[in-house]
């Protein structure tokens, strides 16, 4: 599935930009600053979730605008939009044809993961940052990831809570930990099957073979939780459960953990995880992810940028990419939609 129009209003650096890009290629160049990432980030709030830069709803408004934003796009024939009012800068809006909906039921209609240069080190940064990103891609294979794993983190934050205050309400509390068990287990099972799947997908050809897998302490049940309140009380935070989970990731041509590889390695494996997550999506799913890159070419050699854009451009699907040169796509598909951006302006080629 692909975007045919995309329109932002009041968002970050623009006050107003249409773009209608192609089925393939769409690439964003400009200079460092343009608002070449506003852009990959107002397609990726088509999704749950706060964007690729996980950012305040508030901040995304234009400065000098009225306040509130809106984000609006074409998905063949299902219209989607998202943004803020001045008088609820952090509350989300969705309408799905025009009918208010949940941001978690976006991902019944499009499916969007990407890579900025802000994860170039996921491999080295922190679990939590692995686990969004991991679950960014069960997301796109399982819709219904993002209602369990919602109300985890409400059951939980309401647990801790009432741990914090010293509640002695166990009727309470017990409702809260049934809930967290049933909900954390399936997040746990919809992130071990993506990882094993996932890593079935790949491709051998042209980028690094990978091996995922998920770190956990298991399912956690209701009783553990309960027997285990003194200490999470004491500890002023729940030490159990799927928000402890870690991604592990191996580089299996050298058998070493990713995390050990070189910068140029790490954005390969990247890369790969990434493509072989899309090939899985539209054979699970019926429906090619859409793809945000940002700064994807800055750090590959020739060979092997030209290798991506070649296995993009046979998988198929809609690919957003931004770079600061428009030399670096010149090995990009002809009928690529190719957008100059200049201080908040559009030139569409």
């Amino acid at each position: 599935m692909s975007l045919t129009r995309l329109t932002l209003t009041d968002f970050r650096s623009y006050a107003t930009a249409t773009i209608e890009p192609g089925p393939g290629f769409v690439v964003l160049t400009g200079d460092n600053g343009a608002g070449k990432t506003n852009i990959l980030e107002a397609v990726s709030l088509l999704a749950p979730g706060r964007g690729l830069r996980g950012a305040p709803l508030s901040e995304m408004a234009r400065k000098d605008g009225a306040g509130g934003f809106s984000i609006s796009a074409q998905l063949d024939d299902i219209a989607l939009g998202t943004g803020t009012i001045p008088a609820a800068p952090e509350r989300r809006i969705v309408r799905i044809n025009s009918a208010t909906a949940s941001a978690t039921a976006l991902s019944e209609w499009l499916s969007i993961v990407w890579l900025t240069p802000a994860q170039d080190r996921l491999f080295s940064g922190t679990p939590g940052e692995r686990r969004r990103f991991l679950d960014r891609l069960v997301l796109a294979l399982n819709p219904g990831h993002a209602h369990h794993s919602t109300r985890y983190e409400a059951a939980m934050r309401q647990r801790n809570r009432l741990l914090a205050e010293g509640s002695g309400d166990n009727g309470w509390l017990m409702l809260l930990e049934t809930a967290m068990e049933a909900h954390g287990s399936e997040i746990e099972r919809a992130r071990m099957a993506a990882a094993i799947s996932i890593t079935e997908a790949q491709s051998s050809a042209n980028f690094p073979n990978f091996k995922l897998a998920l770190q956990s302490v298991g399912q956690v049940s209701a009783d553990k939780l309960a027997s285990s309140r003194t200490a999470h009380a004491a500890a002023g935070r729940t030490l159990l459960g799927p928000h402890t989970d870690d991604l592990l990731v191996t580089f299996t041509e050298k058998s070493q953990p990713a995390a050990q590889s070189s910068t140029g390695e790490q954005k390969a494996l990247l890369l790969g995880i990434v493509l072989a997550h899309a090939d899985l999506v539209a054979g699970e799913i019926g429906r090619r992810p859409i793809l945000l890159l940002d700064e994807v070419a800055a750090h590959l050699d020739p060979s092997r940028r030209a290798a991506l854009f070649d296995r993009l451009s046979q998988s198929g699907g809609q690919v957003w990419m931004t770079g600061t040169e428009a030399g670096l796509f010149k090995e990009a598909s002809g009928s690529a939609t190719r957008v100059h951006v200049g201080n908040g302006s559009l030139d569409q080629a």
